[in-house]
């Protein structure tokens, strides 16, 4: 790659840098936000779920928006409005106006994501040279979330406000850097094009009332939560009869017809679903009934970061050794395998004890994450890439929600008391979940490995060709591997 492809790389993983190292050092301020600012406890589950609600709801009308008009354009411009917003909530003297902050922040999440996704995509060559670029970019977003529960944890210990005024001074770097870097491409030609604004409403909607009522379920009543995902399963069938009869729909139903973009956003789901649930209770385990600080407990989990390092480095050689699908299959079985060695956790564990399945299931996100964005992505048309990137992280963080909500509620329902014993029972009971979803996952991708198998006697289409398993190219030379510290 150029030097100048390196520089716009650099960008697009400090933007999503950005994002996890938002997001994981809020994880870990949320004690002194609401000691602060005097939030009950529902009132502080908004600060989280207004996020995630401004995120998911709009990242498909975000990636539609980066195809329609411009991505850098709209990577900048909400690149700037996640700048304003991220120092308002460090200002924030009322819980609601830090909760409004955050919905803005997470909309801006939404449309700057999939636009820099989009920018590697459609910038870097469909191949080896793509493939590299978005396993960097991969590890740079697992390394943000790995690095901001630590710099989380040191920030609050000071004042809870620098986890907000931190990502500004961030951001502002990362914006001058975008000007200069980020070559300016022509304006799309829109002519005959439009925004399809009655798909964008009611994908938007039905999106934030799934996400919404998974999000609640385990703090309101089984009838409020089903009448709620209820109603968004209702819209999601207007959208989708409103993109079959639309001459230019938010998303063309024939994307679907893609096995390798189908099966990636399935398995991703149920990834994610798994990892957040898993981390989940651990940190439950680990503060509830170990007694751990906030911050032993971010450096007992930053081994997980280890993905930081892997992606870049290990993941493209075996993905150019065995092929895309078979690399996303180890991984959703190593994190299975991760999760199952948790199961048996006791009350008097030591870190020794708990680091293999720290340490394996960071190896399992380092094969997993990369792989299933590249799968995502290949074969799509270029016009098409913003909505590829809209769904895979529609679909990443869908199943975050529903991992969160699932584990909670096994948590609280196989709960029966405040001892240990009690609690510790609730701990191994919701574990399953994770574990489940994750082979739940690997089923799903090993039809990508039937695909694979296909092809090796001349019987696949472009389908299967498209989740990178056609014959594995040539490992990237000493000249074109990237290190450890370009993901940085």
């Amino acid at each position: 790659m150029s030097g100048r492809a390196w520089g716009v790389l650099f960008v697009l993983c400090g933007a999503i840098f950005l994002e996890g190292i938002d997001v994981a050092m809020l994880n870990v301020a949320l004690p002194s936000i609401r000691e602060d600012l005097e939030m009950s406890t529902g009132m502080l589950q908004w600060v989280m779920s207004a996020y995630v609600l401004g995120y998911g709801g709009f990242m498909l009308l975000g990636g539609r928006a980066a195809d329609l008009f411009g991505r850098r354009q709209m990577f900048v411009l909400w690149l700037v409005v996640f700048l304003l917003f991220s120092g308002l909530g460090g200002f924030a003297t009322e819980g609601w106006m830090l909760i409004v902050a955050r919905f803005v922040t997470g909309i801006a999440a939404a449309f700057m994501t999939p636009a820099g996704l989009s920018i590697i995509t459609t910038g870097f060559e469909e191949g080896p040279q793509r493939n590299k670029a978005l396993l960097v970019y991969s590890g740079t977003a697992a390394g943000g979330f790995s690095i901001g529960l630590v710099v989380g944890g040191l920030l609050a210990a000071v004042n809870w406000r620098w986890v907000f005024f931190a990502p500004v001074i961030l951001t502002l770097l990362i914006l001058v850097a975008a000007l200069v870097l980020i070559p300016k491409s022509p304006r799309p030609d829109r002519a005959g094009q439009s925004v399809d604004l009655a798909g964008a409403l009611s994908v938007t909607g039905a999106i934030l009332l799934l996400v919404f009522g998974v999000e609640r379920a385990a703090h309101t009543s089984a009838a409020w939560t089903a009448g709620t995902v209820g109603a968004g399963l209702a819209l999601f069938l207007v959208f989708l009869a409103i993109e079959r009869r639309s001459a230019l729909p938010l998303v063309r139903p024939g994307i679907f017809r893609s096995g390798s973009l189908v099966r990636a956003n399935l398995a991703g789901m149920l990834f994610a679903a798994g990892f957040f649930g898993f981390q989940f209770i651990a940190v439950l385990y680990l503060q509830e009934l170990r007694g751990w600080s906030t911050l032993q407990t971010s450096f007992a989990l930053i081994v997980i970061g280890v993905d930081a390092i892997l992606s870049p480095t290990l993941t493209p050689r075996l993905v150019a050794r065995f092929g895309n699908a078979r690399v996303i299959f180890a991984g959703l079985l190593l994190a299975a395998l991760s999760y199952a060695l948790f199961l048996p956790v006791g009350a008097d564990w030591t870190y020794l004890a708990m680091f293999p399945s720290l340490i394996i299931l960071g190896l399992a996100f380092s094969l997993a994450y990369g792989p299933l964005t590249i799968a995502a992505t290949d074969g799509v048309a270029e016009e098409e890439q913003g909505v590829a990137g809209g769904l895979l992280y529609t679909s990443f963080q869908f199943g975050a929600a529903l991992g969160l909500s699932f584990v909670a509620a096994v948590n609280i329902a196989a709960t029966d008391g405040t001892s240990p014993a009690a609690l510790l029972e609730g701990y191994r009971a919701a574990l399953v979940v994770p574990l489940a979803t994750a082979l739940a996952a690997a089923v799903i991708s090993a039809f990508g490995l039937r695909t694979r198998t296909r092809a090796s006697t001349g019987t696949a289409t472009g389908a299967g060709a498209g989740e990178g398993d056609t014959a594995p190219v040539p490992a990237p030379t000493p000249d074109t591997a990237v290190p450890a510290e370009a993901a940085r």
